[in-house]
């Protein structure tokens, strides 16, 4: 679920941390620059893991702040494939259960990857498996707040990188028409996931 990855970058110190020790500010400038951010096609990014090189630090003209290259090693939220994770759920829409993880909310589990038969219920807004026994169909309410195991199926990396001014005027010409869903975020880092096979799905299922 958390790897840690080899990244470069340069950060810059401002004056007035010139008298701290400079690994501890670079550390501090790190994590406020990467912490609870995603990083595309990296993960969400944790915490810093350590430094493992310092380059030289340079002072441009007209800025008295030092700019130093640095190699460092960060923590990163980035399940694998096929990975079993146990979230909550957060809430149900006709797109399928939506799964937090406390620390990480963008998961989805699609109708088609449900337990089957599965349906929607309107009236409760929560999705249901239609169970076949013996005594016949018993409906298993996927509720608010509940554990979900689930597998990791797919992943989606979304650039939200600022676009620059040709982009940015092309776009609004072509969404002039649909500003209600231009203002519908979308999340930089989205996890589909499964629980169409035995032993997933609510805790609750499996532990009764």
């Amino acid at each position: 679920m958390f790897v840690v990855v080899e990244m470069v970058d340069t950060v810059r110190i401002p004056p007035w941390q010139f008298q701290r020790q400079l690994n501890e500010a670079i550390a501090e400038e790190l994590n406020k620059k990467l912490a609870n951010k995603v990083v595309y096609n990296v993960g969400l990014c944790i915490c810093l893991y350590d430094i493992t090189k310092l380059e030289d630090s340079y002072i441009f003209p007209g800025d008295g702040a030092s700019h130093t290259k640095v190699h460092f090693r960060y923590v990163v939220f980035h399940p694998f494939l096929d990975e079993i994770l146990v979230g909550k759920i957060k809430y149900c829409s006709q797109e399928g259960v939506h799964v937090s993880l406390g620390f990480f909310d963008d998961i989805i589990i699609p109708p088609e990857s449900l337990q089957q038969p599965a349906k929607f219920d309107e009236a409760e807004q929560v999705w249901v498996w239609e169970y076949e026994t013996d005594e016949g169909a018993h409906d298993l309410y996927m509720d608010q707040g509940e554990e979900i195991r689930f597998r990791v199926l797919d992943e989606l990396f979304l650039d939200t990188s600022p676009t620059g001014p040709a982009a940015a005027v092309t776009d609004s010409a072509a969404t002039s028409g649909a500003e209600d869903s231009s203002h519908k975020k979308e999340a930089p880092y989205t996890i589909i996931g499964s629980i169409s096979e035995p032993g997933l799905g609510l805790l609750s299922w499996w532990n009764s």
